[in-house]
């Protein structure tokens, strides 16, 4: 025989609240097995309370309702684990930025920060392939990984091959207003032709006087070198307006380019 569980007895043997399970019910997570149509009681069975403590732990590992639903309506062992699994590795993800953040913190509170050169010189004209668009700061990111991929293929299919590291330019609207225009661009030899490739743009990216400093780890991290040679620039008088340019050496590693007076720091 099937005992009814009032929802006080199921809270007390779940450790959910009576008001998460109310919106338990609401969202249609955890439904009563009957609700008392004179009095609106809710009643559940013995089988629910091993559901409601999964749902528990679930929320105690930040999974959102709807990725916790996913893992209870799961058709079979593997997809429901697969669901979990993917949860964990974005629990992951999240770790390693906050300890990112954490060591990032601690050089900057304690001044650990080693003084890096600052080099100046001349860019020389360059042809490139570029894409352009509005970008949001929050979003840049994932809008280069996406234009570098496409200008990659867009070499590929034409049959050219990168003359250089990849870059970018930002101008000063994408870091004051938090959203402005990048150019995501790969050097080429010469003039490169990319036929009717969508967005893929051949262009040449003029002489520039700049001062440079390289940046060594996390990309998160940027706005420490950002900070270190504006802060040399400032100090000598040298900025001109113009974007900044960003060159990608290697995944943790990048130039970045700052335009100076064509006369400074010789």
């Amino acid at each position: 025989m099937t005992v009814p569980l009032t929802i006080g007895e199921l809270s007390k043997m779940t450790y959910l609240s009576v008001k998460a399970l109310r919106h338990y019910h609401e969202v249609g997570l955890l439904e009563p097995a009957e609700i008392d149509p004179a009095t609106g009681y809710r009643r559940y069975t013995a089988d629910q309370v091993a559901v409601g403590q999964a749902i528990r732990r679930f929320r105690d590992l930040d999974m959102p309702l709807e990725q916790v639903r996913s893992v209870l309506q799961a058709p079979d062992l593997a997809s429901r684990n697969e669901a979990i699994l993917a949860h964990l590795e974005a629990m992951q993800d999240q770790l390693e930025r906050t300890q990112q953040t954490v060591a990032s913190l601690h050089s900057l509170l304690s001044g650990a920060l080693s003084p890096r050169p600052v080099t100046y010189r001349t860019l020389a004209a360059t042809p490139v392939v570029a894409v352009r668009g509005e970008v949001a700061f929050d979003e840049a990111g994932a809008w280069l990984e996406e234009g570098f991929a496409e200008l990659h293929a867009a070499l590929g299919t034409e049959g050219h091959a990168p003359a250089g590291p990849d870059g970018a330019l930002y101008d000063d609207a994408f870091f004051t207003e938090g959203a402005g225009e990048v150019v995501a661009f790969v050097p080429v030899a010469g003039a490169a032709s990319l036929g009717s490739i969508e967005r893929c743009t051949a262009l040449e990216l003029p002489a520039t006087r700049v001062a440079a400093m390289v940046h060594d780890g996390p990309f998160d991290d940027l706005d420490q070198t950002y900070g270190a040679l504006g802060t040399v620039v400032a100090e000598l008088g040298l900025g001109v307006d113009g974007p900044i340019r960003e060159i990608y050496l290697a995944d943790d590693r990048a130039e970045v380019c700052w335009p100076i007076t064509q006369g400074g720091a010789r």
